[in-house]
């Protein structure tokens, strides 16, 4: 940012979700529960995980990397948003906002790039299983974790160089509870129709292309299951039915806020909280609950806590 960028401008006010004082102080509670909520559960997964022999296979590796996305993703604008429910003055700096819009893009693209490396995972389980403990070895799970991180960092500087060119000499005002590239670029000191065609085209071309490869992935899978037998099918179907919850999950309010930006400021705001807090909340339950593996790995460390305390 050069210095003119400086001089004008050097911070955002964000007008949040309401005005009433006494709304946000009911959406501070609400939102603090949320977010601890989602701290909490999605490190449980991790440390499930991590901690349980019986889940160090590429897939639950996969998802412990999920879990950590997720977490640092709600974390990018989840405690900005609390804390200024409790502040008059809802206010950010340039930087600030910057690093919000540069870490929403790097945790959200990588995202993106990890569904479809799970989507890949259960192919090659599903599909081609006498094969998967060759195909799906340690080092190309490492690569394929390396991948989606450089993709993630790649999407977002590049999204970075040409946002940090622009010029913004007021209004200074974002109406949402965050930094992201369509409100920012809207408040640029020029013409700012082409610059929100290229943005939305850029997170848009990488959000919609995996989407589409989401959907053709799990629906050859669908089909291939079908030809297997009724226990195999099933056990199949409920892995993959939670990884497809999860996808539209994901990647509904992101069509809608960067391929078909529906412009209604009300929608957008619940598009944004669903994008940055419920997904997030909701990723450690829908693995969790529908999994048997994950309750198994659950109810030991329940039982190895409560042992450790009766023996104390």
């Amino acid at each position: 940012m050069d210095e003119g960028n400086q001089s004008v401008v050097s911070e955002f006010v964000l007008l949040g979700l309401c005005h009433s004082w006494n709304i946000q102080l009911l959406l501070f509670l609400v939102f603090l529960m949320l977010y601890l909520i989602i701290v909490l559960g999605n490190t449980l997964i991790v440390t499930l995980i991590i901690t349980g022999p019986h889940l160090h296979s590429p897939m639950y590796f996969f998802l412990a990397n999920l879990s950590f996305l997720d977490l640092w993703f709600s974390t990018v604008t989840t405690p900005k948003m609390i804390t200024d429910f409790l502040r008059e003055n809802k206010t950010i700096s340039f930087g600030g906002c910057m690093c919000q819009v540069f870490f929403l893009h790097f945790f959200g693209g990588g995202e993106m790039v990890l569904l479809l490396v799970m989507a890949y995972d259960r192919y090659v389980a599903i599909c081609k299983p006498l094969h998967y403990s060759t195909i799906m070895n340690l080092k190309r799970c490492i690569a394929l974790v390396v991948s989606y991180w450089i993709i993630g960092f790649v999407h977002a500087l590049s999204q970075m160089v040409v946002i940090m060119q622009l010029s913004f000499c007021g209004p200074r005002e974002i109406d949402s509870f965050f930094c992201d590239i369509p409100l920012v670029v809207e408040l640029a000191c020029m013409d700012s129709t082409t610059l929100g065609i290229f943005f939305n085209g850029a997170s848009g071309v990488l959000g919609l292309t995996s989407f589409v490869v989401l959907l053709i992935s799990y629906t050859y899978i669908l089909f291939t299951v079908r030809q297997r037998s009724k226990t195999a099918a099933s056990k199949a179907l409920s892995t993959c039915t939670a990884h497809i919850t999860v996808v539209v999950l994901f990647f509904g309010p992101c069509i809608f806020i960067y391929v078909w930006p529906l412009s209604i400021p009300w929608v957008d705001k619940f598009l944004a909280v669903f994008f940055s807090v419920i997904t997030p909340l909701l990723n450690p339950a829908i693995y969790s609950l529908r999994n048997k593996e994950m309750k198994n790995a659950m109810k030991r460390l329940r039982n190895y806590y409560i042992g450790s305390k009766v023996s104390i």
